[in-house]
């Protein structure tokens, strides 16, 4: 899992989305009815879904385990919990069928403050709570949120392991190549293995790989390796001057593939169901 941007909503479709929140909310929906009109709203539904692709790192990936392509929107606070956010934009989350039917379904654990105890990637940062054995594929937990979010969303089934377990292989070959074409002034291929690198499954990776500190990493992946992630820069993934979140009027924030990787400040507690408009 990686930290995602997601944008601030504007213009007709945050409307939209705030007349329905603000509906919602002046008619105490139940999530029945909740459920009702979210089914209902279709349009609303594909312009949102195509905003969603956009933010995910790779071809429209899970958001979750980011092996499978994302079909379905997500709420993370699930509509029985929380009728009021269905139609909250920060709410929404692409997920592939198995995470979001399989898996997470309507379980949302929390603590005894009642915050989340899953790892929202476009809020937080996953790695804060999560540990990639590169060896295994294996996600370990560091955190109760951490342990919570592996479990919900089944993000240690084998699947998923063996194939973090060859993207760490693939990796490093990726890594070494890119060194050598820029060696070669070969700055075209270069670039394009930089953008693949940035895709998942390699993101999940990656991402892990860049937070291990210098001297396990030249450890862990060897020299050359080492060198080439202290040397590496993805724009997509720059812990440094990180602008802010761009604002969004239309149905697409990019082509669905592109790269959405950030580093993004913690995010707060889950707040209770809001009786008001999106921001």
């Amino acid at each position: 899992m990686i930290p995602l941007r997601r944008p601030r909503l504007e213009g007709p479709l945050a409307e939209k989305l705030a007349r329905r929140t603000a509906r919602l909310s002046a008619e105490d929906a139940t999530a029945e009815a909740a459920r009702r009109s979210w089914q209902r709203a279709s349009a609303v539904r594909k312009q949102v879904k195509a905003l969603l692709q956009g933010m995910s790192a790779g071809l429209a990936r899970c958001m979750y385990c980011g092996d499978s392509q994302g079909t379905d929107i997500d709420h993370f606070v699930p509509i029985a919990l929380a009728p009021a956010r269905t139609f909250l934009w920060d709410n929404l989350l692409l997920a592939c069928a198995h995470c979001n039917s399989n898996e997470k379904r309507e379980r949302f654990p929390r603590d005894d403050a009642g915050a989340s105890l899953l790892i929202d990637p476009t809020a937080e940062e996953p790695h804060d709570h999560l540990r990639l054995s590169f060896m295994t594929g294996e996600y370990f937990p560091r955190s109760g949120k951490g342990a919570a979010t592996i479990d919900v969303f089944g993000l240690n089934r084998w699947v998923l392991q063996r194939g973090r377990e060859a993207a760490y292989a693939r990796c490093k070959s990726m890594l070494r190549d890119w060194v050598f074409l820029r060696a070669e002034g070969n700055e075209r291929e270069a670039r394009r293995v930089e953008e693949s690198l940035g895709l998942q499954p390699f993101a999940d990776v990656l991402h892990a790989m860049r937070h291990t500190p210098a001297p396990v990493a030249t450890t862990v992946f060897g020299v050359d390796v080492s060198r080439a992630l202290r040397s590496l820069d993805v724009a997509a993934t720059s812990t440094v001057g990180l602008p802010e979140p761009r604002s969004v009027k239309g149905t697409s924030i990019g082509t669905p593939g592109g790269s959405g990787i950030i580093i993004p400040a913690a995010a707060a507690p889950v707040p209770p169901p809001p009786h008001a408009t999106l921001r």
